[in-house]
């Protein structure tokens, strides 16, 4: 698909990232160009999926307090199947905002966030470490966010 993104759709996407709101009218005068091109640019980029929805980022901090916590899973196995059930699991908790698999010492990688530290405690033994195959669970705490970006690194 990135072969088929020129400068004009990287730079629509750019526009989207930043500010979703974004008016057609408002990208047209930017890029120099009409409306209804860059609509249709939009409309195409949303059909083959480069666009995947449109969401508002919520200033957690206004909203209610929280920590982040970053997980590292490792499974006492690493079968197929075993490594299915748990992204299954994992996907089901809502305090689990990303997860990744990933190579090295840990076989996952979550990102969580819960209100405090008791609710993280009761979140790790009654969530994750009840899980059938867990091996071990280290976690990291986040002190301070320095960067919080959503935006995908068009190049």
């Amino acid at each position: 698909m990135q072969d088929k993104l020129d400068a004009v759709d990287r730079e629509i996407l750019r526009m989207l990232e930043k500010d979703a709101k974004t008016v057609v009218k408002t990208m047209a005068e930017r890029l120099k160009m009409t409306k209804t091109p860059i609509y249709e640019r939009i409309r195409r980029l949303e059909q083959e999926g480069v666009i995947k929805q449109y969401t508002a980022i919520v200033a957690k901090e206004m909203v209610e307090a929280s920590i982040t916590v970053f997980s590292f899973v490792s499974l006492e196995a690493q079968k197929g199947h075993l490594m299915d059930n748990f992204l299954s699991s994992v996907k089901a908790l809502d305090e689990v905002v990303e997860c990744f698999v990933v190579g090295g010492e840990f076989d996952f990688l979550l990102k969580v966030v819960v209100k405090d530290l008791n609710a993280y405690y009761d979140f790790a033994k009654t969530s994750i470490a009840s899980l059938p195959n867990i091996g071990a669970v280290k976690s990291a705490f986040v002190l301070h966010e320095v960067k919080d970006e959503t935006a995908f690194p068009l190049l």
